[in-house]
């Protein structure tokens, strides 16, 4: 019943792609440091715009909470309601290591029901739908179901390129035994890799997310066989006032890897 809104959501991803590109090839970044002390730069602005206008014009009556856009809180009050990070990744962007990504989930009474993560740089996308599945379209187009893998020992951890927190070093020192590989990732590319089988588990053990940060991963990661739980063994709910992920989560393969 939700392909519709997927089949919405991978053309506006499509969309992005080259006026993200264009300005991620150009000299004209713009970039502006927000009321968060987080950064913004014109691309970020320009397909959140994209993004919310194509969306709005195909589902008038739904909700929406982006990055870019003020939250009036109208989006409490409906039942669909997109969830959008235009650039998860701007200090990813703005150091040109290409491991920045877009996202967009649809949350159905604060449940995600379909997400896609597109990697513009490597023209790739990592879509899900509730009860469907996790899928990889790769540069050429072509589609691949994916499945997080059985490894429970010689882990890999993913960690972020530019928010790894010493609550984080400390989790995976303590689990030395388990986890033997450390690699540095940008943004929801992390939650992708687990989700394809090519690493084991990720954390984020700080207050600093937003649900846009993780509304889309969640569903790719929870379809595809992973966990996706806040530290306290929770599952993340959507479209709450607060959008903050307070506790944090945890990303991995199986329960067995959900090391504390």
């Amino acid at each position: 019943m939700y392909e519709i809104f997927l089949n919405a959501a991978l053309q506006a991803a499509k969309m992005v792609i080259k006026p993200i590109m264009d300005i991620y090839n150009s000299h004209e970044l713009n970039v502006e440091i927000k009321s968060d002390n987080s950064p913004v730069t014109k691309a970020d602005k320009l397909a959140d715009k994209i993004l919310k206008d194509y969306l709005s014009s195909l589902f008038p009556n739904h909700g929406f909470l982006t990055e870019e856009s003020v939250d009036d809180f109208s989006r409490l009050n409906k039942d669909y309601v997109w969830i959008i990070d235009p650039i998860d990744g701007t200090k990813d962007f703005i150091n040109k290591d290409d491991e920045f990504t877009t996202n967009i989930a649809l949350c159905y009474k604060h449940e995600i029901v379909v997400g896609v993560v597109l990697i513009p740089a490597y023209n790739e996308i990592y879509y899900a739908i509730k009860g469907k599945g996790a899928f990889h379209i790769n540069k050429n187009g072509s589609i691949k179901k994916i499945h997080v893998n059985n490894k429970t020992e010689n882990l890999t951890c993913l960690i972020s390129v530019f928010h790894h927190n010493v609550k984080e070093q400390n989790m995976i020192l303590r689990h030395a035994d388990k986890i033997t590989k450390v690699l540095k990732k940008g943004s929801s590319i992390k939650a992708c890799l687990i989700s394809s089988g090519e690493a084991e588990i990720s954390y984020r053990l700080s207050p600093m997310t937003k649900e846009w940060d993780t509304a889309a991963i969640n569903i790719i990661v929870n379809e595809a066989g992973g966990i996706f739980l806040e530290p306290n063994g929770k599952r993340l709910t959507y479209n709450r006032k607060d959008v903050y992920n307070r506790n944090g989560y945890i990303i991995c393969n199986n329960m067995k890897n959900f090391l504390l």
